[in-house]
């Protein structure tokens, strides 16, 4: 569940970015116009992606191949965390002053990626625990 939620929040997080950078205006034009920011979003949309691809591998596992989540659903949680944590730090950079403030809601998203990020387990222990149930160990 928490990779999915993740992977949600990441999709919301560039989905609000994306919207910002078509309205933002500078050197009269909008700044989603510049190719950098256009790569970066562009690179965020693909870990978006990959994220919804692993945490469907986890659901569909939970629901048809229980013998498949032991190491799933481990592996879906760190991979969806990451990315969120990765669209939500971005999300703060590529709104420049607004996204640091009480005001704007990207501060909340990456507080939450990062609580994600440190429930069930660390990165090693996670990384740890996948290897030893996919056998690798």
């Amino acid at each position: 569940m928490l990779a999915v939620e993740s992977a949600g929040a990441a999709a919301h997080c560039l989905d609000v970015t994306v919207g910002y950078l078509k309205t933002r205006v500078q050197f009269g034009r909008p700044i989603g116009a510049f190719q950098a920011l256009r790569h970066r979003c562009a690179d965020l949309a693909v870990e978006v992606a990959s994220a919804r691809a692993t945490a469907y591998a986890a659901v569909r596992a939970a629901a048809g191949s229980p013998a498949e989540l032991p190491v799933l659903g481990p592996l879906a949680k760190r991979h969806c965390v990451d990315v969120f944590w990765h669209v939500a730090a971005e999300m703060i950079q590529l709104h420049g002053g607004i996204g640091f403030t009480w005001e704007h809601e990207a501060h909340r998203y990456l507080k939450r990626a990062k609580t994600s990020q440190l429930l069930h387990g660390n990165p090693a222990e996670l990384r740890r625990l996948v290897s030893q149930r996919a056998g690798l160990c």
